[in-house]
């Protein structure tokens, strides 16, 4: 529970849903051993965006998996691929965007339950390992390639792609970018650098 204003105004919280048990996996991945070993992880949600119609989407990262979750709760297996989707958005259109840490950009056909690949390497380099996305009112993509940068090698990305299928390199000395967001102008971008506990500000 929380304590707002003055004089102070309750606030209680609740969980809305849950994993239900059987979406929960009991069995080793490659990104939980590499980014949480020793921990049991049967499932490690991400980029929670809502469409239209209220629908929230959300990535299970380690098992490659996008699930729906309707306004009431229930749980729906949109897809499920070889890859590890990391961040989601969905466009004015509807388009459902996902960042992949091994494949890049991907869009989600949600009907079909397939993924398309949009982007995946920039002048015939993998990126080293997309993390998040955001979408600007004019269709621009703006996205990080973290991989496994930090303090120790601070060269992750920060890329927009333009509506019109221009790439930019807007960064390239990140220390670990993961989550990103314009500001409501859209002239400013901040990005989170992860592991050097900070928040960064660059023109868009």
């Amino acid at each position: 529970m929380l304590y707002l204003e003055t004089p102070p105004r309750l606030i209680e919280t609740r969980v809305f849903s849950a994993m239900p048990q059987e979406f929960r996996r009991k069995e080793g991945t490659e990104w939980a051993d590499a980014n949480r070993p020793g921990l049991a992880t049967d499932c490690f949600i991400e980029g929670p965006s809502f469409d239209a119609a209220g629908n929230l989407y959300i990535v299970d990262i380690p098992f490659g998996r996008v699930f729906r979750i309707s306004p009431g709760g229930a749980w729906t297996l949109v897809v499920e691929y070889d890859g590890w989707p990391n961040g989601l958005k969905i466009d004015a259109g509807g388009r459902i965007l996902v960042a992949d840490y091994r494949h890049g950009l991907m869009q989600l056909d949600a009907k079909a339950g397939r993924m398309l690949p949009l982007l995946r390497s920039r002048n015939s380099e993998s990126f080293r390992g997309c993390n998040d996305l955001h979408i600007a009112s004019n269709g621009d993509i703006y996205f990080t390639d973290q991989g496994q940068t930090g303090l120790h090698d601070p060269s992750g990305r920060v890329y927009r792609l333009a509506a019109s299928g221009r790439l930019d390199c807007l960064l390239n000395t990140g220390i670990s970018p993961n989550g990103l967001v314009l500001d409501a102008s859209e002239t400013v971008l901040f990005v989170a650098m992860t592991r050097d506990n900070a928040v960064w500000r660059l023109p868009s």
